[in-house]
């Protein structure tokens, strides 16, 4: 027993950025970023909230599924840039789509979030505490990025993405691993509300996201290929019986060194990092959608999906569509 995507959905603000407008904020050019991340555009929020992107991708992935709010029994969403501290991102977006029946709370594993929820969904059908569940990944990133500092301000976009799933006797998620370095964790961060009340008044380290990219690519070059060789020999199955490895889009020359590690033809890495940037937990689940859309995922093929990012976490399953 397993649990199948049986829809998608996805919301971007209106808003793009493209390199060259970012030339007019920080000392960089079209040409610098397109080659040393395979990014031209990004999609950034001016008043569309983390809310209301993961609601909208949710409406979506009903819909496309043919099913209502009110048959939904559990709520995921994986964010690390909520709004609120409390009340969670998922019910609120609960709230949004008339949900009343599920069960709604977020996770956070950052760039792994979607792929992390999506194996906690997993757990729950298996452990028979829900038949279904509705997964979503969102960000609103803009909010935490330094647009002064260049090595960063270029990477990250805003957007969401969701998926439904149900109980299913056959297909699904065939197999999942996923890991995480706590003690690595400095090397991509960003800081919550400092410690301030009547007895201490500490300075916050860092409000925006700092990152050691070269570290950060050492760690996905290197794990995310190990990761993803662990899930096809735990389920049996060669790089070459798989149809497509939907990864997080973070840099173009890290999915290409992740094929060539793995002996694996860059047309079966899809891509939309180019137009969307890095969303974090949002970048699976937009770009399953997108695929989903252009009639790319067939019933029976077989997905690998792969996350990695801050914590440091990273993972992979293989799933059939």
């Amino acid at each position: 027993m397993s649990i199948r995507i049986m829809g998608t959905g996805s919301a971007l603000p209106e808003k793009t950025v493209s390199n060259r407008d970012l030339t007019m904020l920080v000392d960089t050019s079209d040409e610098w970023i397109r080659e040393r991340t395979g990014i031209a555009q990004r999609h950034i929020s001016t008043g569309e909230t983390l809310v209301s992107l993961t609601a909208e991708a949710c409406a979506g992935a009903l819909e496309n599924a043919g099913k209502s709010a009110e048959q939904v029994e559990l709520l995921l969403v994986a964010t690390c840039s909520p709004e609120r501290g409390i009340p969670c991102v998922a019910c609120q977006v609960q709230d949004a789509l008339g949900a009343k029946n599920a069960v709604a709370f977020d996770l956070n594993a950052a760039c792994s979030g979607f792929l992390f929820a999506l194996h906690t969904a997993y757990a729950y059908v298996q452990a028979g505490v829900c038949r279904n569940a509705l997964v979503a990944g969102g960000e609103v990133l803009s909010k935490m990025v330094d647009w002064t500092d260049r090595g960063t301000c270029i990477l990250f976009g805003d957007g969401a993405g969701a998926v439904f799933v149900e109980k299913s006797p056959t297909g699904g998620i065939l197999g999942f691993v996923q890991h995480s370095d706590g003690a690595r964790g400095d090397v991509l961060k960003c800081d919550g509300r400092a410690l301030k009340n009547p007895y201490v008044n500490l300075p916050m380290e860092t409000e925006f996201v700092r990152m050691d990219g070269r570290e950060v690519f050492s760690f996905a070059v290197r794990q995310v290929p190990a990761c993803i060789q662990e899930v096809l020999t735990k389920t049996g199955v060669r790089t070459e019986e798989v149809d497509l490895f939907v990864l997080h889009q973070a840099n173009r020359r890290i999915l290409e060194t992740i094929a060539k590690r793995l002996a694996v033809d860059l047309e079966r890495f899809p891509m939309n990092l180019d137009r969307v940037g890095n969303m974090s937990s949002a970048s699976i689940p937009v770009l399953l959608d997108e695929l989903n859309r252009a009639g790319r995922l067939k019933r029976g093929g077989r997905i690998v999906l792969a996350g990695f990012g801050a914590g440091l976490t990273y993972g992979a399953c293989l799933l059939e569509w």
